[in-house]
């Protein structure tokens, strides 16, 4: 094999040819990714790829005027480890069907990964699916006469043939119970969410007299936890009352949102959920923590959806409630989000590319998967440049 690498003084030898085919829907994720893996390599040992020649692999989904689809692989994929990486949320997508343009749902580019699978036809030495937002990750348990449509999912790849899944920040990671004999990993982007953070905001003072981090409901807990105790600082939680004898837009209606935690005035906070769908419970949450006196509150989540648009976001910030608010780029975003100067994105594209190296060469992902040791380094490196200010104006 061509490619290595060592680790601990153990030489991981590439398990197969790499391959990246990125569907439509996450065209702009794969680019950096396939920018990033192509430096990666070059910089391996002697004999590795020069860095020049891309690993992504030409794929389409025509569809006929019907609407009716096929998978085309545009090149041989026989004997290749090969990473499928889809944005099953991205509803920009379109196609023609009867002369009318359809936006893509995410049953259509879940049918899309379907096809490009069977088109693969077991040729290819593994098969990897690069899934961020989870296809029906919202539906993950039955309260009442329900489908589970994740979980069929998650069992209809693996029969299909497909090795491996990788995700990050599952609604509910239980969902992998689903198929617990294949490999299901579930990355955090803490890492890259802190870092643009620092980059954005280099004034902010995470200690516990200036910073708190904040968990939006009960469900969020374990996310915030981590923020708050690789930071260092207090968390606090808020509880949403719903009313359970009705449904709204397939939901229960939240009632209230009662706080749970320590004095908030003056501090900065971070607020982090998995999605932000309406924004309607992040909204109503900064409303609430700056009339208990909080300093700036910055709302962050992994896939920044925004139904219902950025206007109601735009006012919240014009009106002093919220600073900002972070995202990653898993998912497809909105232009005018893009062009918005409270807008700060979280690009994973580099942390995708790595984990994706490490997989080929059979490598372990501990450090990636918690990145404890890197964030403390980041957090020490902020923490001395303001330091360092502050003996630069003798204060």
């Amino acid at each position: 094999m061509p490619f290595s690498s060592t680790v601990d003084n153990v030489k991981h030898l590439q398990t197969a040819p790499l391959g990246i085919m990125a569907f439509d829907s996450a065209a702009e994720l794969g680019q950096k990714v396939d920018a990033h893996l192509r430096r990666l390599y070059a910089n391996l040992e002697a004999g590795g790829q020069d860095g020049s020649t891309s690993f992504l692999v030409p794929i389409s989904c025509p569809r006929f005027q019907t609407g009716d689809g096929k998978g085309l692989i545009n090149q041989s994929v026989r004997g290749m480890d090969l990473y499928l990486i889809t944005d099953v949320g991205n509803y920009n997508c379109k196609y023609k069907m009867y002369g009318q343009e359809v936006p893509m749902s995410p049953d259509d580019h879940y049918a899309d990964l379907k096809r490009i699978i069977q088109a693969i036809g077991g040729k290819a030495y593994r098969i990897n699916v690069v899934m961020p937002n989870m296809y029906g990750a919202r539906q993950h348990r039955r309260n009442y006469r329900e489908s589970l449509d994740c979980a069929v999912a998650l069992q209809e790849l693996q029969a299909m043939g497909v090795d491996s899944i990788v995700t990050f920040d599952a609604h509910d990671p239980r969902v992998q119970n689903a198929v617990p004999l294949m490999p299901f990993d579930n990355i955090m982007p803490t890492y890259q969410v802190l870092k643009s953070l620092l980059k954005h905001v280099p004034d902010i003072k995470l200690d516990k007299e200036s910073f708190m981090v904040v968990s939006p409901d009960e469900g969020a807990i374990s996310r915030n936890v981590y923020y708050a105790s690789v930071i260092g600082v207090d968390m606090g939680m808020y509880y949403k009352r719903r009313d359970y004898s009705q449904i709204i837009n397939g939901r229960n209606p939240i009632v209230a949102h009662e706080f749970l935690g320590s004095d908030l005035s003056g501090k900065d906070i971070l607020v982090y959920d998995d999605m932000i769908a309406s924004g309607d419970s992040m909204l109503d949450i900064a409303y609430d923590l700056r009339r208990r006196g909080a300093g700036r509150v910055f709302a962050g989540c992994t896939y920044g959806l925004f139904t219902e648009g950025i206007e109601k976001f735009q006012k919240a910030v014009d009106d002093g409630v919220l600073h900002a608010v972070l995202t990653t780029n898993l998912t497809y975003r909105k232009p005018e989000l893009l062009a918005s100067n409270w807008y700060y994105e979280v690009d994973v594209s580099k942390y995708i590319a790595y984990f994706i190296a490490s997989l080929n060469h059979d490598m372990t992902v501990n450090n990636l998967l918690d990145p404890h040791q890197k964030i403390d380094s980041l957090l020490a490196k902020h923490r001395a440049r303001q330091a360092a200010q502050m003996d630069l104006f003798g204060k």
